[in-house]
Order: C-alpha cells, then structure tokens, then sequence
C-alpha cells in the first residue's frame, strides 16, 4: 500500500475524500503530518491550475505521492463568481451564513434572486514533479433563495440540486453519489486501482 498525501487543511474534505477512497491501494496521510509547511498562494485563473500548482507545491515538500483539489461554486447569473475565490469570497475570516448573504444581494440587485450554479471540482496527482493524473467533476443545480439544511459544509446549504429536489446540505448519504468532488474521486480511485 502506496501513501497518498491529501494536500487540504479542511477536515470535512479529508473526511469525505477518505471515504471516497476507502479500500483503495492507498494510506491516506493528512498535511498534519508535516506541520511546518505552509500552503502556497492560490494564484490560479482556473480550478486546474490551483489544483495543479497545489499538488505540484505539496509534493516538493513532502516527497510523496500528493493529491490537490481546488473546487468552488460557479454561479451562472454572478458571471461564474464566486469561482476560484469560492473559499476567500468576502474575506477569509467570513463565515459562511455572511458569503450566502453576500450572494443574495448580489443577485437581488440582478433581480435574479435564484440563478442556475455548478460545483466544480479539479484534482491533480503529482508524484516527484510529474504530473500522472487529472479529473474534473461538476454538479449541476441552482441557488436556493434561502439556506436549508445542516448537512455538508461550505455552500451545501444553498446550492438546491433539482433531481433530489433538495439542497446538498439536506441530501445526507446522497450527496457523494452526484457531488463534484465525488465524481473526481471516483475517477482518481480507478486509475489508483489500475497504477497501484
């Protein structure tokens, strides 16, 4: 069994990754193990390059077979914002409750106070400094006027997902099946268990 380094900090993305890759051919290792290295500055145009860069950094620094991902909320009427700047969005130290606040004001000064939106999200496996694999994987839904549910985390509350009519934060063990991150995991685990 192969040591796979997950390069987030964020503990509910180590904790739905793990289950994502449970009973593959490798240990998931957190960035917890080397306490001493910094993260890079996300300065990436697109969730690739952040996902790239991000792997390429944290496979420098530990020697091990790393995956990054950078994934984040693309709202169509919001011209794709927040992107890329999904995390930061408002400011680092806003919580989430104050980045849906925001987006609803933005949209209602469109007069759009619900516009369709997609969850991406991109990973990148580097071992060394070579690239050996890459996945995007995206959901498809719409803003929901309000926040429901207190499942997920980070915009699961007002990203409303039409076929279980319900928002991810309300779709409980349902979500990894159609969730962004969980069709590039998918992806990422067949080729670990076709290379490993």
């Amino acid at each position: 069994m192969i040591a796979l380094v997950v390069a987030t900090s964020n503990r509910h993305k180590v904790e739905e990754i793990r289950g994502m890759l449970a009973g593959s051919p490798v240990e998931l290792v957190t960035l917890a193990s080397w306490p001493d290295v910094t993260a890079p500055e996300e300065t990436g145009a697109t969730f690739e390059e952040n996902a790239r860069a991000k792997a390429l950094y944290y496979a420098a620094k530990t020697g091990e077979l790393t995956v990054a991902e950078d994934s984040g909320l693309a709202i169509d009427a919001l011209d794709g914002a927040p992107g890329v700047e999904s995390a930061r969005f408002g400011g680092v130290d806003l919580s989430y409750p104050q980045k849906f606040a925001l987006i609803d004001a933005a949209l209602s000064a469109k007069n759009r106070r619900e516009s369709t939106a997609r969850f991406v999200c991109a990973l990148a496996l580097v071992l060394g400094d070579r690239l050996l694999f890459e996945a995007r994987g995206t959901v498809e839904g719409r803003i929901s006027p309000e926040a429901k549910g207190d499942g997920g985390f980070g915009y699961d509350p007002i990203f409303f997902y039409p076929p279980y009519g319900c928002t991810l934060a309300e779709a409980g063990d349902r979500k990894a099946a159609v969730s962004h991150r969980g069709k590039a995991f998918r992806e990422l685990r067949a080729f670990l268990e076709s290379h490993f």
